[in-house]
């Protein structure tokens, strides 16, 4: 039987230890999750680090949303924020840099990667949004990352399962492919079985409501952007397992 490995993306410590009674391998620790993923706060990832016991803890280095063309500055804040990162004791680390023309911005990866050194790295899913990526797949190999999180340049994994199919071929053994977005209990085994691909990164939340009794609805903290100040989502143990078991069923 193939050896499956389960990252869930966790939005909360909440989250990464529902990851963690649901069974995953391991938790990629996010904020931001409405802008893609962000960098997760100190007390948020030191927290996470002292509660998880049996899961790997990833965070993702992104210093905001947008695209992954990123400024001196930004750059100086994704090395400080790397080097809080291994302080704090994590397993790992998620990012991806791109030039304004869609290529791996291979000096900003380099020293990024020199940052990393001793922590696994996972090359996000900026992957999705590269001009070539046959090309960008051989080059993240020669940098040394870890792994690509990607859902084959699709809006979700199962319409990237051509491409994800390619890159697994591709890669033969070189580099992990870490299959995400809209990973679910429903479409696991087809992805596993239609590309080949070993590693899953996947959600399972749900939706939960506020515990305020007092409301004021009119007021929204994105100001003109609504978001639903009194529902969150939240990763469920019952989600993992059963995302899990639906690949091993």
């Amino acid at each position: 039987m193939k050896k499956y490995q389960f990252e869930v993306c966790a939005n909360s410590v909440e989250s990464c230890l529902a990851a963690q009674a649901g069974g995953a391998d391991r938790v990629e620790l996010c904020a931001g999750i409405p802008e893609g993923g962000t960098t997760p706060s100190y007390g948020e990832i030191s927290t996470a680090r002292d509660m998880l016991t049996t899961t790997r803890l990833h965070v993702i280095i992104r210093p905001r949303g947008g695209d992954f063309l990123y400024s001196p500055i930004e750059v100086r804040t994704m090395l400080k924020d790397i080097e809080m990162a291994r302080q704090l004791g994590v397993d790992g680390v998620v990012f991806g840099c791109l030039t304004a023309n869609g290529e791996i911005d291979l000096p900003v990866m380099q020293e990024l990667m020199k940052a990393s050194q001793g922590l696994s790295v996972t090359f996000h899913r900026a992957f999705d949004v590269c001009r070539d990526p046959e090309k960008a797949l051989e080059q993240i190999i020669e940098l040394g990352c870890n792994r690509i999180l990607t859902s084959g340049q699709q809006a979700t994994a199962e319409l990237g399962i051509p491409l994800l199919k390619a890159l697994q071929t591709q890669a033969s053994g070189r580099i992990i492919l870490l299959a995400g977005c809209g990973v679910n209990e429903k479409n696991i085994a087809r992805i596993a079985s239609e590309t080949g691909i070993q590693e899953f990164h996947f959600s399972a939340r749900e939706s939960i409501k506020s515990d305020m009794k007092y409301k004021n609805e009119s007021v929204s903290m994105g100001g003109t952007v609504h978001i639903d100040e009194y529902e969150r989502n939240v990763t469920t143990a019952q989600r993992v397992i059963n995302t899990i078991q639906a690949i091993k069923s």
